[in-house]
């Protein structure tokens, strides 16, 4: 099957978010030109967490963030194809961009699917979470809101959740706590679209096991 087309640039514009010169503090009303909640998915990747959620949740904003601008490009075609309203894609290192330009309580979910876990030890300085990365998740929070987690590295997942607990206040959710779909895609997936994301997809055919939680700000 032949892959989809990149639109023209004019196009995606409406969907490229381009942080600030220099840092301060974003306004989502004038992003997205309405007063619905925000969520934010840190690694989009080709896009499928989000395409799936802005057309489930019309009354909820979207807002990626991916480091790599192929992406970036990609997920844009596939929205304005399907003529989506709520979704918006930042280019940037999300640590950064949360540190410089988002205001605190401003997300009512952050969700995080399988992050490259960065084995080498040169290549630990990469690494989404930190314990800064964790801090600026809360404070970025509104009271009640949550943090969702996926990954495939177990011992990924150790380190992630040791972050979480020594340097933050959020609370882990028991398992079944959690009401939102998308999270961690409770059904079984009958179609590819119906995976979490593209790792998921190919994660669970080859048979590894997925780990996740759910984090809320009291």
């Amino acid at each position: 099957m032949r892959r989809a087309k990149r639109l023209p640039l004019e196009e995606l514009a409406p969907y490229l978010l381009a942080p600030p010169e220099s840092p301060s503090h974003l306004n989502w009303r004038q992003v997205f030109g309405n007063d619905q909640p925000v969520e934010l998915e840190v690694g989009f990747g080709k896009g499928l967490f989000l395409l799936n959620a802005c057309q489930a949740c019309p009354d909820v904003n979207f807002l990626g963030i991916e480091i790599l601008r192929k992406y970036q490009l990609y997920a844009a075609t596939r929205f304005a194809k399907r003529g989506l309203k709520n979704v918006r894609l930042v280019k940037a290192d999300a640590r950064e961009f949360l540190r410089d330009y988002v205001l605190d309580e401003s997300f009512q979910a952050i969700h995080v699917y399988f992050p490259d876990p960065w084995w080498k030890k040169r290549h630990l300085k990469r690494r989404l979470f930190t314990a800064d990365f964790v801090v600026q998740c809360e404070r970025t929070l509104r009271k009640g809101g949550r943090l969702y987690l996926v990954t495939d590295v177990g011992d990924y997942f150790a380190v992630i959740v040791e972050l979480l607990e020594k340097h933050t206040p959020l609370r882990r959710l028991p398992p079944g706590s959690d009401a939102t779909p998308f999270a961690t895609n409770p059904k079984e997936p009958t179609h590819d679209l119906d995976y979490l994301t593209n790792f998921e997809r190919k994660f669970r055919k080859e048979g590894r096991a997925i780990h996740h939680a759910v984090y809320e700000r009291a």
